[in-house]
């Protein structure tokens, strides 16, 4: 049974930093295109970065460009996203997503079940 299951999510201050992890199970990440979304109550849901099969091509929304880093452990079949400099507008439940191939993935594709982030003072 496949599973995505994030995890790193929690209360921090604005001005913090998170680390997001995306652990798969069942399936080899090596051969997915991953993504991170974002949901946050009232707002549209946003794509927010997405890291290609080896880990040599990324891209990132411009509201979080400069401040996160997407990066993959192949071997350890996990995607992480480092979160620095967090605001307030940063506060969603956060979801990893596959897609077999190169391409991005889109928000249909096979998901996990978020992990919540809350920046707070």
């Amino acid at each position: 049974q496949r599973q995505l299951v994030e995890s790193g999510g929690g209360l921090v201050q604005p001005g913090g930093s998170l680390r997001l992890s995306c652990a798969a199970s069942g399936f080899t990440l090596v051969y997915y295109t991953i993504g991170w979304f974002r949901q946050a109550p009232g707002k549209e849901r946003e794509g927010v970065s997405c890291i290609g099969r080896s880990g040599g091509s990324t891209n990132y929304a411009d509201s979080v460009k400069g401040r996160f880093t997407i990066s993959r452990d192949n071997a350890k079949n996990t995607v992480y996203l480092q979160m620095n400099s967090l605001k307030p507008e940063d506060t969603a439940v956060y979801y990893c997503a596959a897609r077999d191939g190169p391409s991005c993935p889109v928000w249909d594709d096979y998901r996990g079940q978020g992990t919540q982030v809350t920046v707070s003072s």
